[in-house]
């Protein structure tokens, strides 16, 4: 049997943090999840993740004007420059210090990273000048006091601005003009969000975390900008004479030289003086701003909740629509330069961590970092292009559908999701359990699904309706920790942690059949006989037991096998002749249901992995001694099994 894997996709979450980016044409949205990228395609409803992952997670991406190259930094300050024709990443470069921003040119020939408090300005890779040099540095600028945090572009790529944690914008150039050095930006009493060039201007607006937005003019037109031309040195004349006898001559006609010379000095003086002031005052025009307006945006925000602060902002210049996002989760539209209000939105209570307009500026994404949620609002016709929110703890439990369309998946914030494995987007999210959901379980006939929780409720779902249609309790509360469905769906067993018995429902009616006891320690993991004229049941525990029950004929009488350590998964073969159980030394073992007889074994310690990172207190040795596997999974034709536990590798 040949395996040929390569990785497709990424469920689960849609959004952990870091910058949201959209495509030149404005139907796709790029974002980091974690250490991966996944791109959304919003016209086809569909989305697929990178090939391309990294050591740590990604916090700032940007695309490049033509959507060829796509550069993302990690919070290790590790730059990847990836190709979006070909989906890999080209080259690798170590900022070796967290990176706050990254921008390209709109001229795609440039891209500037805020560094610290530094800024460093790149030749950009792509096929502008037709050579492939990677971070060539262009500039650096070192002005900023405290930490730059966020960059904008004018649409001439000619002036770059910087905000940054000391409250000023800084404005540089790339190349060097006659009227034009560089330029500060004061006014404000907290650090800077954003700052944003309006279109085919030099007026600029700047906003900061308290919610105050200054709009600044600026004095000169783009065309108003003059290159400076240094002043070119000249050349001295020096006579050399042939001879001694011809000192006293040549002194003579360079005294009637000189003189003529100054006469004629003198007057050049005077007429290019003439023009250089003529020139001074009709040509060349100081560069500097002025102050129009001085607003706070946050006063709408601070009525309800006065510890509101803004987080994220972004604009667009054509349209000059600004929106503002806080920490309650709130965000605003507001229509510059009269800063009108037009729309206002809570998405959530958790702070909007980034923000997002496509090319048309008809589209706002919205990130949330603590919730694991991203939006795509159409704010004209105010409704959700795109609404994903993946699970905002650690995930527990997934299950796949016999047709493989879909995967329930169950976290510890108590969701049960369904997601759709040829668009990658979750469709439907249960939030009846109120705890830590331990188990997810598809039925065979794909009518409903079914999840275990801490809780002390196993709940059934209906995927006609979306609904929960049955909710199945124990006489007194216990915490569940496992399931299974026989192959008929028309018994459901569930398993104890904090009381090792096993209880046994009907679906139809949904009434408690049985309690099974005999476990002397949590229960683990069950399976049900895949064989449609068998209801036998296999359950493994902390008490080092394997146990094949047969509930419905035979009541609370089962058979016992002792393990070498404590069981933590238990699954049948396909044609329900033999069980596997992963136990805690790492071993899998296997066992004939007819017989008991142990018929194979796995080592599986050292296919784990071991290590010892920097934080571990245990050795090598004693660190591979916790690894175990977790879960098992025999293949369709019974003849391999898959295993994943505590480890990197499956």
């Amino acid at each position: 049997m040949k395996f040929a894997y390569k990785f497709s996709n990424l469920l689960g979450t849609v959004y952990h943090k870091g910058d949201i980016v959209f495509s030149s044409d404005g139907t796709t949205v790029i974002c980091p999840v974690g250490n991966r990228i996944t791109i959304y395609d919003l016209k086809n409803n569909k989305s697929s993740t990178l090939p391309v992952e990294s050591r740590f997670n990604y916090n700032a991406i940007d695309l490049s004007p033509n959507g060829y190259i796509l550069i993302a930094i990690n919070e290790d300050g590790e730059a990847h420059v990836i190709s979006m024709l070909s989906k890999m990443i080209i080259h690798k470069y170590r900022f070796k210090r967290p990176v706050k921003c990254i921008k390209f040119s709109p001229n795609g020939k440039y891209f500037a990273v805020c560094k610290e408090n530094n800024v460093f300005i790149f030749d950009a890779p792509g096929l502008q000048t037709g050579d492939y040099n990677p971070f060539e540095m262009k500039r650096v600028y070192h002005d900023a006091i405290d930490d730059t945090r966020t960059l904008c572009w004018s649409f001439d790529s000619k002036i770059l601005a910087v905000g940054s944690n000391d409250n000023t914008t800084r404005l540089y150039s790339m190349e060097k003009w006659a009227n034009f050095k560089h330029c500060s930006l004061g006014s404000h009493s907290d650090m800077i969000i954003g700052c944003f060039f309006e279109k085919k201007s030099y007026d600029i607006s700047t906003i900061s975390k308290n919610g105050h937005l200054r709009i600044w003019e600026c004095s000169i037109d783009p065309e108003d900008l003059v290159l400076y031309e240094p002043s070119k040195k000249r050349e001295k004349k020096t006579i050399e004479s042939d001879s001694e006898d011809d000192v006293d001559l040549d002194r003579a006609i360079e005294k009637t030289e000189k003189q003529k010379h100054q006469q004629e000095k003198k007057i050049s003086k005077q007429t290019n003086e003439n023009i250089n002031e003529t020139n001074s005052k009709n040509d060349v025009k100081k560069f500097y701003y002025k102050l129009l307006a001085k607003h706070y945006l946050s006063d709408e925000v601070k009525k309800s909740d006065h510890n509101a602060i803004l987080t994220a902002a972004a604009y667009h210049s054509e349209t000059r629509i600004l929106v503002a996002g806080f920490s309650n989760g709130s965000f605003f539209l507001y229509e510059l330069p009269e800063v009108n209000m037009i729309h206002s939105l809570s998405i959530s209570q958790q702070a909007i961590s980034s923000i997002a307009l496509n090319s048309s500026g008809d589209w706002i994404a919205l990130g949330c970092t603590q919730m694991g949620q991203l939006l795509v609002w159409e704010w004209q016709s105010e409704t959700y292009a795109m609404k994903q929110q993946g699970h905002s703890n650690n995930m527990n439990c997934l299950a796949y559908s016999p047709d493989g369309q879909y995967i329930v998946t169950g976290g510890d914030d108590g969701k049960v999701k369904l997601w759709n494995t040829l668009t990658g987007f979750c469709t439907v999210t249960f939030t009846e359990h109120t705890s830590a959901v331990s188990h997810v379980l598809f039925s065979h006939n794909r009518k409903f699904i079914v999840s275990a929780s801490l809780d002390g409720t196993a709940r059934a779902y209906d995927l006609t309706r979306y609904r929960n249609f049955k909710t199945l309790t124990s006489p007194r509360p216990v915490q569940f920790s496992c399931l299974a469905l026989d192959s008929s769906d028309e018994f459901l067993a569930a398993g104890g942690q904090d009381f090792f018995d096993i209880y046994l429902w009907s679906m139809k009616l949904g009434t408690l059949l049985e309690i099974m006891s005999g476990h002397e320690g949590p229960v683990s993991s069950l399976s049900f006989n895949p064989s449609a004229a068998s209801t036998a049941l296999a359950s493994v525990s902390w008490d080092k037991t394997l146990k094949l029950w047969n509930a419905i004929e035979n009541g609370s009488s089962h058979e016992t096998i002792e393990l070498l350590s404590d069981g933590l998964c238990v699954v049948h073969k396909p044609n329900g002749e033999e069980v596997a159980v992963s136990t805690l030394d790492g071993q899998i073992r296997f066992f004939d249901c007819k017989t008991s007889l142990e018929t194979g074994n796995i080592e599986g310690r050292n296919d784990l992995g071991s290590g010892r990172s920097d934080t571990d207190l245990i050795t090598a040795k004693k660190n591979l001694e916790s690894k175990a596997f977790t879960t098992l999974c025999y293949s369709a034709d019974g003849t391999c099994i898959l295993a994943g536990g505590h480890s990197k590798n499956t």
